[in-house]
């Protein structure tokens, strides 16, 4: 899916769909008030979106699960990925198209499940001795009692236009969704204005780093919620971009359509590069043919960090 262009703006397109969004926003809410939510015996922390689209979520589980040093399980629904779980993903035998590009990212820092039930895959992961389950995304979802629950907010998009599904980005009301969270991490340079709709909630900032050199001329493509995003990336370090490409988030990438980017690189005397996720994507004879940009969460500063780890220490 890409996002429209006018989920960024408030014109005529948001406001004729506004009362779908209005009925989208009192679904969600109802179901969210039926629920009973099962209460893991050990701490749940949710990281989660109130817009669709890649915000970084991702990397600031990595990041938590690293620093929490307890024995953290993983939790996600796998999006893209055929299994309901739940299941816990083993690199060796699951492939995106069994459990997601993103539980085989996570599956490399921590026991991970994938589990369209959450609850379901709260109990098998508390079954396999987790200590603390730490979802990727669910805020929106009620089967499960988070303990402590985190947005992750893109700096450059901010909350879009402020309107609900279809209308805008948001997956909830914002104002009702931000009662919700105990806290946020701002991602990037705050260029949309989210900050001060976060101001009274504990808040971090941080930034996507690279862990890799990539130089010269690059010819760049991604199937993540904001390929844009990827490209300014790679732009900051010093890439010469000569061509970018975007797809839709969790595109599933056919050998024909990768042998034509290698061709289109190779006539442009480009390197093709891409994101970790979307390697996982690529075919399995083409994926050494194309650079890699691996990213890590970086906070901006010590006490950043710091208020983010102090919400978590109090579980």
């Amino acid at each position: 899916m890409r996002a429209p262009e006018f989920w960024t703006r408030r014109g005529w397109e948001s406001a004729a769909l506004a009362p779908a969004a209005a009925l989208f926003d009192t679904a969600g809410r109802i179901k969210r008030a039926l629920a009973t939510p099962w209460r893991a015996p050990v701490p749940v922390v949710c990281v989660g979106n109130l817009t669709v689209g890649g915000a970084g979520k991702t990397p600031v589980v990595l990041a938590l699960a690293q620093a929490l040093g307890v024995n953290v399980h993983l939790l996600t629904r796998g999006y893209g990925g055929s299994l309901a779980g739940p299941v816990r993903v083993d690199p060796a035998r699951h492939d995106f198209r069994a459990v997601g590009d993103e539980p085989l990212l996570l599956a490399r820092a921590a026991p991970t499940w994938v589990a369209r039930d959450r609850a379901a895959g709260a109990k098998a992961a508390v079954a396999a001795g987790a200590g603390l389950i730490l979802m990727d995304d669910g805020l929106q979802n009620p089967s499960l009692r988070q303990d402590l629950r985190l947005i992750v907010v893109d700096g450059g998009y901010g909350f879009g236009n402020g309107r609900v599904l279809p209308a805008g980005p948001l997956r909830e009301d914002l104002r009702r969704g931000l009662a919700r969270v105990h806290g946020a991490i701002l991602v990037g340079d705050d260029r949309a204005g989210a900050g001060a709709r976060l101001a009274g909630l504990p808040m971090a900032r941080a930034r996507l780093a690279p862990r890799n050199e990539i130089a010269g001329r690059v010819l760049a493509f991604a199937g993540i919620g904001r390929p844009r995003k990827f490209f300014e990336t790679l732009e900051a370090i010093g890439a010469e971009l000569v061509e970018r490409v975007g797809f839709p988030d969790h595109h599933p990438y056919g050998a024909a359509e990768i042998e034509a980017l290698l061709a289109r690189a190779e006539a442009l005397r480009a390197t093709p590069v891409t994101t970790a996720k979307d390697a996982i994507r690529l075919p399995p004879g083409l994926r050494e043919r194309v650079a890699v940009l691996e990213i890590e969460l970086a906070w901006a500063s010590v006490a950043d960090e710091a208020a983010i780890m102090d919400l978590l220490t109090r579980l």
